[in-house]
């Protein structure tokens, strides 16, 4: 697809601009990861290559370049690639991420179907590299890491780049709208974009999105599966530290300072229903000895899961389990009581609530909702997701559900109820594609 467009002089200067800055910056951020290296804190040599476009690694030409940010888009994009591959069986295709854990989550879900690789430095140079080596067919953006030089340079060589379950916040808008000469050329170089909402669709038109490429087509992520395996993982977890007759409570994706609210409200919970365990896993894997650290000033029994239980004598004695390994977090809302959903307090928008409700787990989210606040409001209506400002009310709901099962298990049956009804943004989205 052919997309005929002329940009500005402006716009041709602002494309130059953001990309001198990012070579002044290249330096630094090389030094940055040998400091790393040097401190043995470098934790994917690999991902360090890549970013500077050496290194990379690409599924066989003529297939799809997916790119991804992090864990919550490499979710998102795994419905549609499922049901690619059901259209077009064995399809080479190639995923990037931008974060270790994208990586990971990339890994356990897709194994060596699929090719990952990390997306270099938004430089022409690096970007022509890229599509050079993966030779991709179409291009798909998911969510919201728009690159103008990769944008610009799928343009170029005529390669169709869309974005899938398009997400455009009031803040993010306000932002693109003050760097519109940068911004603006690239949504005329978009073939599709896909809208996860309303407030998305209505954002982007705003900004100026050409009427034939702006579809609405809902939140992919709505087809959010309790995968089979994550199933047998929870079962091999539970029976690995003991606790699969624990009353477990999962505070998935935790940022500062949840961890310290979630803990104050465990204390409280526990003098009702000593045999609570809370599960913490958080965001980022940088913070783990930061979290473990947290933990034990509570006064809590806590420990962490890669010490594995072989240190732990009496593992139903321990009330927090910190986990600090990737790749778990679905497996362990299947083992939920209930979830607490993290980046909501602290102020981040809010993680993946579709997680826990696809295995019927009640939800509490802080009041910051943003990133998905259309899933979100309905879960809320619907009685799946119930908010909580501070460890008071996290204890005062926690309690009342444990108290009360039937009340429990009907909040989680209303979020599995939600994922039903909302279905079709996969058809949807394949449809704009011209997949289907």
């Amino acid at each position: 697809m052919i997309i005929t467009f002329t940009p500005k002089r402006k716009e041709c200067f602002s494309l130059w601009g953001y990309t001198l800055v990012l070579w002044i910056l290249i330096p630094f951020v090389f030094l940055h990861f040998c400091y790393q290296f040097l401190t043995k804190k470098l934790a994917n040599p690999k991902a360090r290559t890549q970013r500077f476009g050496f290194n990379l690694s690409t599924a066989a030409p003529g297939g799809l370049l997916i790119h991804c940010v992090s864990v919550g888009e490499v979710v998102a994009a795994a419905n549609v690639i499922r049901a690619i591959r059901k259209i077009h069986l064995g399809i080479p295709i190639t995923l990037t991420t931008t974060t270790v854990t994208g990586a990971k989550q990339a890994d356990d879900l897709f194994k060596d179907t699929v090719t990952h690789c990390y997306l270099p430095i938004d430089t022409g140079w690096m970007m022509r590299r890229l599509l050079k080596r993966a030779a991709p067919s179409q291009v798909m953006i998911t969510e919201v890491e728009l690159w103008p030089n990769m944008i610009h340079q799928c343009w170029r060589q005529d390669i169709p780049v869309s974005v899938i379950n398009a997400r455009m916040t009031d803040s993010s808008a306000r932002t693109y709208k003050k760097i519109s000469a940068l911004f603006v050329p690239m949504l005329h170089k978009l073939s599709k974009i896909c809208a996860q909402g309303e407030r998305d669709f209505n954002n982007y038109q705003i900004l100026g999105a050409p009427s034939n490429t702006l579809v609405l087509t809902n939140n992919i992520k709505f087809e959010q599966p309790a995968r089979p395996e994550a199933l047998d993982q929870a079962k091999d977890f539970a029976e690995a530290f003991g606790i699969s007759k624990r009353t477990i409570i999962v505070a998935g994706s935790t940022h500062d300072p949840e961890e310290k609210v979630l803990l104050d409200a465990h204390q409280r919970v526990i003098d009702q229903h000593p045999n609570a365990l809370l599960v913490i896993v958080p965001r980022h894997p940088q913070r783990f000895n930061d979290v473990y650290q947290i933990c034990q000033a509570s006064g809590l029994n806590c420990m962490r899961s890669s010490d594995g239980n072989q240190n732990y004598e009496n593992t139903d004695k321990v009330q927090v389990l910190l986990v600090d390994e990737m790749g778990k977090l679905q497996a362990l809302y299947a083992l939920a009581c209930i979830a607490f959903v993290g980046g909501s307090i602290a102020d981040r928008g809010g993680h993946n609530a579709l997680e826990p409700a696809a295995f019927e787990v009640p939800i509490l989210m802080g009041p910051h909702r943003y990133n998905n606040p259309a899933i979100c409001k309905v879960l809320a209506e619907k009685g799946a997701l119930f908010e909580v400002n501070n460890a008071e009310q996290i204890d005062q709901l926690i309690t009342a559900w444990l108290n009360d099962e039937s009340a429990r298990k009907h909040a989680g049956q209303a979020g599995k109820h939600v994922l039903q009804e909302n279905s079709g943004a996969v058809n949807a989205t394949l449809s704009a594609l011209g997949f289907i």
